[in-house]
This record gives structure tokens, sequence and C-alpha cells, in this order.
């Protein structure tokens, strides 16, 4: 049974009152409750249309859900932040949270079903190119996947697991789901004679729906009502479902000493003839546990496993442990020196020391073989024109299993320049650039290639994190304090706050806190410039689940400053934390009246508002780019989705990695990409002269 959720406590020597620093889960995903990835890829009669080999999932999207062309459910999380070093870019994250990003009503403190991942229907009766032929277990098939554990979440537990089964048809046919009709109710009364239908009356289903078909009225219907009655019974093929492969909870530091990697391949053979058929299918789930009822306010998202590149194919064997792979591994980097966002008032005040040097990389070529790949990154303001760029030129890339990530002493693509400093505009507020970062190979290996997109925000606030929690900060006992610092290049006046509090089940962190502001004394927290008094934690249903605290009496401040909080009442705040950045040198506790340094790795989710008090800008790589293209890697025909119609004057665009444009088309929702050479390309949408969503295109002959 899973008692508590502190994956970390620490308690300072020296305290008169113990002060606990405590990390628990989430309970809430906002990402996942707006995303609306609900589609799947249809045929005009209606049935899916089935996968066919090789299939290939990298999870490198911006999408917080996965792809509905090769996925059936909606549960795991597509992220970049959970994962630590993948083995691409992003992985699909396991945890106790559904598709609306709050925790299973099911859950409970002892192990049960969570996420469940499941693969549309897949091809393995036949092959249909380079031309068509059965498939049989003499082919050779196997299924492969990376995984790991907790990552930068929480540690399953270890009566939690993660399982992986096949699935094939059985051959019996078995009741999907009632197809229903909605009709004016005005047909029964006329039919029947009568001017209303009662609660408990009977309702037959009109001619057209199988016969015998009725509904039980739980209410009153009359003459300009609708009602609607069940109409067909829909059958679909039984799925037998085959347990194959499961793994025990445990810790990323545990897993790393038991296996000597962050990322464990597993690769399976398909040596049953039951799952050579055309419906095919395979999922991934964890059972998951969450804390007791003793703690109500720990009961949030836990036992998080991270899974990454699945490949099933044919002509495999066991020794078929290497991809021919060559991209990036995690999250694109700030430009800037110390934070993810800052005040572009105070960017223009000092922007050669805002802006770092150079930049880190993790860039991974996942293949046996050295492959020589070009990196270059552009750098264009969203709304303004200012553009620059770097190239790294060709370096040679070594294979991951031998030498790890691309080094910066062999090669300047895991360690690029920054080329040039942001633009000053002192016309305007706020700004953004869009930085792309592209890794592409060259010769042999052409048709390798990979992109990280990243939006450098000035917006009216500071930000350590970046938008994502992978966990909660809480700081406990009672009265006491968290300071975190800050600085400015120029005097601001400091208007609102923004703070991320995660939310708990049925609210177990709603506890009072003062909100306060103090100004430096010697690297320290000082006098305080202004408090606000018994507040509660407010939850945002925005998609960066920030709410903003204003400052009634706006205060002027220069130099170092701090903001934070005093915990009025017992119990957790659960205050979210980024674990990808590590600000802990700028968060100061304290509980006794001395101030000391934070012991926990990690940004924490406060960010100071400084002018107009509401957020200005977004993280615009989170954008509502819904551009979908299948199949992709493609040869001939291209199918291309968008969530709405755009406009008749929109365009599509294909460019080469260079930037080059290649292909010009008015939008259409098919495109003949049959001319284009193997290798990696962008397809763009045009409107208004701006290009407004872009993806990755592979074409692969």
């Amino acid at each position: 049974m899973k008692r508590i959720l502190i994956i970390s406590v620490v308690i300072l020597s020296g305290f008169s009152v113990a002060a606990q620093e405590r990390l628990t889960g989430l309970q809430f995903n906002p990402l996942l409750e707006l995303s609306s990835d609900k589609a799947g890829v249809q045929t005009k009669s209606g049935k899916t249309t089935a996968l066919v080999l090789p299939f290939t999932e990298h999870f490198n999207s911006i999408h917080y859900t996965p792809d509905p062309t090769r996925w059936s459910d909606r549960n795991v999380f597509i992220n970049k932040d959970f994962p630590v070093d993948p083995p691409t870019a992003g992985a699909a994250t396991f945890d106790v949270l559904d598709h609306n990003g709050k925790v299973y009503r099911h859950a409970v403190s002892v192990p049960f079903i969570a996420d469940y991942l499941t693969s549309r229907p897949i091809r393995l009766d036949s092959v249909l190119e380079p031309q068509a032929r059965t498939l049989s277990v003499a082919d050779s098939v196997y299924f492969s996947f990376y995984y790991q554990p907790q990552g930068r979440g929480d540690r399953p537990e270890l009566t939690d697991s993660l399982v992986l089964e096949f699935g094939y048809p059985t051959g019996r046919l078995v009741l999907d789901y009632i197809d229903s009709i909605t009709i004016p109710a005005d047909i029964i009364l006329i039919a029947q004679g009568i001017n209303i239908i009662r609660p408990l009356d009977t309702v037959w289903s009109p001619a057209g729906c199988t016969p015998g078909m009725y509904m039980i009225s739980n209410r009153n219907y009359t003459w300009g009502d609708d009602i609607t009655l069940p109409c067909d019974s829909v059958f679909t093929d039984e799925i037998a479902w085959e347990h194959i492969w499961s793994t025990r909870g445990m810790s990323l530091a545990e897993f790393e000493d038991l296996y000597q990697t962050k990322f464990r391949q597993v690769l399976i053979p398909l040596t049953d003839n039951k799952f050579f058929t055309n419906d095919f299918r395979f999922r991934f789930y964890n059972w998951a546990s969450i804390a007791d009822a003793v703690n109500p306010g720990n009961r949030s998202n836990v036992d998080q496993w991270n899974v990454d590149l699945i490949y099933l194919n044919e002509k495999r064997s066991y020794q078929d442990v290497y991809h021919r792979y060559a991209g990036f591994s995690g999250r694109a980097p700030s430009f800037l020196r110390r934070f993810e966002a800052m005040p572009y008032r105070q960017y223009r005040a000092a922007p050669t020391t805002a802006v770092k040097p150079a930049l880190s990389l993790n860039i991974t070529n996942l293949s046996n073989e050295v492959i020589n790949t070009s990196y270059s990154y552009t750098v264009k303001q969203t709304s303004g024109d200012q553009q620059f760029g770097w190239d790294s030129g060709i370096c040679a890339l070594p294979p991951f299993h031998l030498s790890g990530f691309q080094q910066c002493n062999n090669c300047p693509q895991a360690c690029p320049q920054v080329a040039s400093l942001f633009k000053l505009d002192f016309g305007i507020d706020t700004t953004s650039f869009r930085i792309v970062h592209r890794l592409s190979g060259t010769g042999n290996a052409a048709d390798l290639g990979d992109s990280l997109i990243y939006v450098q925000g000035f917006y009216n606030y500071f930000a350590y994190d970046d938008g994502t929690p992978e966990l909660g900060y809480s700081l406990e006992p009672a009265g006491a304090y968290l300071a975190y610092q800050f600085q400015l290049n120029t005097p601001d006046t400091l208007t609102a706050v923004q703070i991320l509090f995660n939310r708990t089940l049925n609210d177990g962190n709603n506890r009072l806190f003062d909100l306060v502001v103090w100004r430096d004394q010697a690297g320290q927290p000082g006098q305080i410039a202004y408090r606000k008094i018994r507040l509660r934690p407010q939850w945002s249903d925005n998609r960066y689940g920030f709410h903003l605290y204003t400052i009634d009496q706006p205060v002027v401040l220069s130099g170092n400053f701090y903001v934070g909080l005093m915990q009025e009442e017992p119990g957790s705040l659960n205050i979210g934390l980024d674990r990808v950045n590590n600000s802990r040198q700028f968060l100061f506790i304290n509980t006794d009246g001395v101030w000391r340094n934070s012991q926990v790795d990690g940004a924490l989710m406060i960010r100071p508002v400084f002018g107009k008090p509401f957020l200005v800008g977004q993280n615009e790589i989170m954008a509502e780019n819904k551009l979908r293209i299948w199949p992709n890697p493609a040869k001939g025909i291209l199918n291309i989705g968008a969530t709405t119609i755009p406009p008749t004057s929109t365009r599509l665009l294909v460019s080469d990695i260079t930037g080059r444009i290649l292909m010009e088309a008015p939008y259409s929702n098919q495109l003949d990409v049959s001319a284009l050479k193997s290798g990696i390309y962008f397809i763009s949408i045009l409107e208004g002269g701006q290009k407004t969503n872009t993806t990755r295109l592979v074409i692969q002959r």
C-alpha cells in the first residue's frame, strides 16, 4: 500500500523547528484537459483505416495526446519534460491522470489499472510494398520499445508495473455500442394519438431502426420536444489480449544501477501465427496506486513511466537493437543565461549579460555507425523583422551506445554559439522570437533528421520555469517562509505575481498563505516591501495553470528582490515545480529567523509581473498547431488535415531543411509529393503571408 508520496524529504540541520521541503505529484494536468486531439483516421465508410508495416513512433510532437492516426485512446501525456535523456526528443508518460488531466475516479491506494496506450489496427497479414505478399512467423517480425520508470516525476512502487499486451481478433462479434436517433417527439405523439409522453412510458423506436428497440421514458415529452431513441446495435470484432511483457516499479536510480542506462530497450519476436492478421493491435498500460485517505493532500499524480521509440517491422532479429535515427533528445534550451523568460524592458537594459554565449543540446545517434550530420538554427521575430541564424557545418556523430550524446569538444553542434543579440526595439513592451533547431544527415544519411522548436519570450514577467510542473513543492511547518530571488537590470514596478498551485484531490492543499515581497540585504531577503495576507491557492483552467495575484499598491523595486510566501496553516500548499530547470540557488527558506538555501533541485513556478498587471504573451510553441499529415514517412499522396477549415486563400508550402521552398499549392486535403527525393522536409500552412503551422515530413523511398 502506498502511504506517502514524498519522494524527497530534506531536514535541514540547525533548525529550531523541523523544516521539511516536500515533493509530491500533480493531481491535475491542464495541458491534457485542453487538448482536442480526438479524431481518428477513418475511411468514407466510417471504418478505421488499418496501419501497415513498418510502425514507428518517436513521440516527437508538440501535441500532448497521442497521434490519433496511430493510437485509439488519449490517456498518456506526450511531452519532453518527464523523461530524462529519452532516445528521441519526447516520450509517452503513463501516470494516474485520465485524458482530461485529472486523477482517475477509480484511483485507490492499492494497485489499479490507470493509463492505456492502444494502437490502431495494424496489418500483419501482409505487406503491400514493394510488392504484395503475405506475412508469417518466418518473416522474423519483432516489436521493440524503450522504457524508463519515474523520469523526473514520482517513482512507481514495487507493487506497480508497466504491462505490454498483444491483441488479435477471435472471429466473434461482440456488441460495441447502441446507435441512437433523435427525432421530434411530435412523430411519436401523432402515431400514438396522445399529447404527452410521461415518465416510465415505453417509447418504441420508429421504422427504419432495428425492430423491437424501445426506451423507458425518464421525463415528460410534449409537442416541440426532441426525443433520442435507440436505433441499432453496432457490433465489432472481438479482440483477445495476451500478456507479453511486464516489469515492476522502481526508482530511476535503482533502474540505472540495474541496467546501466536511463532508458532500456526491449525486443520481442512475434512467434505465434495468431498475431499475423489484418487486425493486429498492441497496448501498454500501467498499474498504479495513490496515497491513502490518511494523507488527502498527497492524493495526486504519481507512478510515472516513460515509453519511447516503438518499432514494429519484419526482417529483424534479436541483434537488431540499433535504429537508423539521428536527432535531438529532450527540450530545446532558452537563449537566456538565467531565465526562461524575462520582461523585454529588463532585457533591453542589459542584453549582453542576459544572453548565454552558447547553448547545450543533446544530439544522439541510435545506429551502430558514425553518421555525418549538419546542424543549424534560425531565429525569427514573431511580430517583427529580425532574423538571424547559425550553422555548425558537418560533424561526425558517433553511435550513442559507444559515446553517448554528441560532445562539444568533438563538434560545435552540441554547444551552438549564440550568433546575435535579440533586437532592441524601444517602441514595444513585449516581443518573442521563434527558434527552430534543425539536424540532418548528409550523404547516405540524407533521409535522417530532426527539429526542435522553442519560443524565446520577452513578456512582462520573469520565469525560471518552463511552464510544466513535474512535481509539487511544499514547505512546512506553518509559519515557514520561502523567498525567490530575481534581479532587475533597471528599476521597475511590480504589479502582480503569478503562482501555479497544483490542484490536489478534494482541494487538499487549500491552505492560507501570505504573499510577501522583500528587498535585498547582502544577497538574502531583507526588509519586507509588500505583504498581502490570508490568501488561498487558486487554480487556473487555462493552458498554463498560473493564477495572477495582483499587488494592491504596486511596488517600485531595483536590483535584487525576492517574491515568496509565508504559510499560515500546516499541510501541503503544493506549488508547481519544474524539474527540467534548476534554480535552487535562488530559492531561500526560513523557519527560525535564519535564511538558508533550498536543498531541492528544480525551478519553483512563481513569476513576478511588471508593468501591465495581467499575463502578457503565451508560450507560442504550445500554440494551436493542429496540422496533421499522414502517412509519414510518405512516398506519393500525402493526406492533410487541420482542426478548422482554413480560408480559401490559404496555401501549403513544402521546404527543405535549409528553408528553401520546393512546392507551393492551394490548401487541399491531399498533396502529391512523389517528385520529392528521400529526406527531411517541412510542410507549412501559409495564411495572410504568415506561416501559422509547420510540421516535419519524411520522404522515404
